[in-house]
């Protein structure tokens, strides 16, 4: 079968790419895998610790990665975990954490807050409308096309 992409969907695979290649690139010059930067980005995000699994669900990697992850950012001394209900494992910065996290993440997450204030209010809505409009035909398509091959 021969598919023929859009050249809408070819330039908004290439923006996806470019953005995700971007944020790949901070990882590197921080010294962290993207999912050790994750890690660190979503435990700021969230103010304090915050569960392993939730991340995991969270960014949809493999909990097998999370905790690979989190076993190094624990021996670079920027993590610690503690025991949850179960298996669930709360985590928290360290003191270098903190500081590493103060020079490496918030910056970032400045960076991000700043391409919001370049943005008038009526872009940022229509730009966070679209996207949850892409999500969600996404999302609907996504199941037809697993409940389709489930059926199989």
């Amino acid at each position: 079968m021969k598919f023929e992409q859009t050249n809408e969907l070819k330039e908004f695979n290439q923006l996806y790419k470019e953005l995700d290649e971007m944020y790949h690139i901070i990882a590197l010059n921080a010294g962290l895998s993207d999912s050790a930067f994750l890690i660190l980005y979503t435990i700021l995000e969230n103010g304090g610790g915050c569960l392993q699994k939730d991340i995991a669900a969270m960014y949809s990697i493999s909990k097998q990665t999370i905790n690979s992850s989190i076993k190094n950012l624990e021996k670079q001394g920027y993590l610690e975990s503690k025991p949850g209900k179960g298996h669930d494992k709360h985590l928290f910065l360290t003191a270098a954490g903190q500081a590493f996290a103060d020079e490496r993440i918030i910056p970032v997450m400045q960076l991000e807050n700043d391409i919001f204030q370049e943005m008038p209010p009526e872009e940022i809505s229509e730009f966070l409308r679209l996207t949850r409009k892409y999500i969600a035909i996404y999302r609907k398509k996504f199941n037809h096309l697993l409940n389709g091959r489930n059926e199989s």
